[in-house]
This record gives C-alpha cells, sequence and structure tokens, in this order.
C-alpha cells in the first residue's frame, strides 16, 4: 500500500470513529444529567480527567511533552471548543433533547463556512453554497419553531446556549486546522483538554454547579456516563479530530456532522423516550441537505 493510500485509510478510519463516537455522546450526556451530575461540573470533570490522564502517558514518553506547540493558539481553541463549544451544549440538554441538540449542532458546519468567509480566508462561498446554507438554517429554523411540542422543558436561554456553542465550535475548529502537527496531535488534543477543563471549572463556579454538586447522590449511571465520555468522547474522539484537522479540509472533517444527528436521534428515542415528529423529519432532511450541499461544494473546490 502506497504512503497516500495508506493516509487515506487512517482518515477514513478516524472518519469514522468519530462519527459513531460523538454520535453517542450526546445520549452519554443526558445520562450523565440524569444520574446527578449538574452541567458544567460534568463537562469540566470530563476534560480535566481526559486531560490529565493524556498528560501523566505523554510525561512517561518525553520529559517535554508539550514543546514545540503553539501553546496559545491550542489552548484558545481548547476554551473554544470545549469550555463554550462543549459547555453550553451541555447545559442546553438540560431543556433540549439530545437528539434535537444533535441536529442543531449538526448545523455546524454552515457556521464554520460563514465564519471562513468573515474572518478567515475571507473568500465568498459559492452560490450553491449559500444556497445549501439557507436549506440548512431553514431546518434549524423549523426545529426551533417546533421547540414547545417536542420538549416543553426548552427555554429561550437553553436555545441561546446552542447558538454560542456552535458558534464558538466553528470558531476553534477554524482556529487550529492545520496548527498542530502529525506527531503532535496527543499533545494538542492534551493542551485543549486542560485549557477547556479549567475554564470549564470556572463557568461551573459562575453558574452554581460545584456548590449544589453532591458526590454521594451521584448515580452508577452518571459514573459510567462519565467515564464514557472522558475516554471516547474526549481522549479518543478529539485526537482523532484534532489529527484530520491536519490532513484533510475542514469541510470534509464536519461532515461527520451528517451522521451525528441520525445516531442520537435514534438512540434518543429509542433508550430515552424522545419524541420524533414529522415535523423533526422534515427539519432532519433539511438540516442534512443544507449541510451536504455545503459539504459536497467545498469538496469539490478542495
Amino acid at each position: 500500500m502506497s504512503q497516500a493510500a495508506a493516509l487515506r485509510a487512517r482518515a477514513l478510519a478516524a472518519y469514522f470513529t468519530i462519527c459513531i463516537i460523538w454520535g453517542t455522546t450526546f445520549l452519554g450526556i443526558a445520562y450523565a444529567l440524569r444520574g446527578g451530575l449538574p452541567p458544567f461540573a460534568c463537562a469540566a470533570l470530563r476534560f480535566l480527567f481526559g486531560g490529565l490522564l493524556m498528560y501523566a502517558w505523554l510525561r512517561l514518553r518525553s520529559p517535554r511533552p508539550l514543546a514545540g506547540l503553539p501553546l496559545a493558539r491550542v489552548a484558545a481553541s481548547g476554551v473554544l471548543l470545549l469550555s463554550a463549544g462543549n459547555g453550553f451544549t451541555v447545559w442546553a440538554q438540560q431543556g433540549v433533547p439530545s437528539g434535537i441538540t444533535a441536529l442543531l449542532i449538526a448545523s455546524a458546519p454552515l457556521v464554520v463556512m460563514l465564519a471562513n468567509w468573515l474572518g478567515f480566508e475571507r473568500r465568498a462561498p459559492a452560490p450553491w453554497a449559500l444556497v445549501g446554507a439557507l436549506v440548512g438554517l431553514s431546518g434549524v429554523a423549523l426545529t426551533l419553531s417546533h421547540m414547545h411540542v417536542i420538549s416543553g422543558a426548552a427555554r429561550p436561554v437553553h436555545l441561546l446556549s446552542l447558538l454560542v456553542a456552535i458558534v464558538s465550535w466553528a470558531v476553534g475548529t477554524l482556529l487550529v486546522r492545520g496548527q498542530v502537527p502529525m506527531e503532535r496531535v496527543t499533545a494538542g488534543a492534551c493542551v485543549q483538554m486542560l485549557a477547556g477543563g479549567a475554564v470549564l471549572v470556572l463557568m461551573g463556579y459562575a453558574a452554581g454547579d460545584w456548590q449544589r454538586l453532591d458526590w454521594r447522590a451521584i448515580a452508577p449511571s452518571g459514573w459510567i456516563a462519565l467515564c464514557y465520555l472522558t475516554v471516547f468522547g474526549s481522549i479518543i474522539a478529539m485526537s482523532l479530530y484534532l489529527w484530520l484537522l491536519g490532513h484533510v479540509a475542514p469541510q470534509k472533517v464536519m461532515t461527520y456532522a451528517l451522521v451525528n444527528p441520525l445516531v442520537a436521534l435514534l438512540l434518543g428515542a429509542a433508550l430515552l423516550g424522545e419524541r420524533l415528529t414529522a415535523t423533526v423529519g422534515i427539519a432532519v432532511v433539511l438540516v442534512l441537505a443544507g449541510v451536504s450541499i455545503v459539504l459536497l461544494q467545498g469538496r469539490s473546490k478542495a
């Protein structure tokens, strides 16, 4: 097998692993919250544990495991991706079903395209990409207008939290792309998790999570969910995501968002009893169609 073919095979394996893992993390978050873990505290523990475990492993292999990294840029991306991107997503799931959260997060590639246009490369997207953005965002709007039927617990602040999470994830993705060499991917993910986890600790204090956290009241399902989120959702998936961003165009990497909501919606309906209505089905088609148009357009230009 040639070097190029081997790289493609590794990229495909990494991509499908991310699709499956991050498609199931919305379910894991739901179980963690139901198990008694407050949202920001849950996210903070997940990334701090993951970052410390990764640092310990890296430290055994090298006396200076973080040397050579653009620390400020990688840490900033960690705050955007994990503190804001993941933290506000977890917080929003107190009122928004896991599958619907995943569907709304699936619009992130549209925001990546717009953020890249307005703040990074400053190159206008192709007309078809703009059409795709309008189609996808119409699905988001339909979902939001139907939220009172899907979940009576959802409040405007939950939806605003998801909007902040989507924008933060998009900007964090663009900020770190191509910045971490292949051989430094694990160290880069470690820095992201430690920086993101540290800020999440402060967010937890501001929200009162640590003050009301009762360690003895956390159910076994909550601990299991936290372990799954830490090992699979953080250590494994974040490392693969950062590696992919260094070898594959961001538009292609972001196609994982086409798979995640389908996995999350099915699992949420099957295991959590979340409602799937005809309107949700239409919204799924619109969001995924719009994202597909944008990503396929980006692929043709790559």
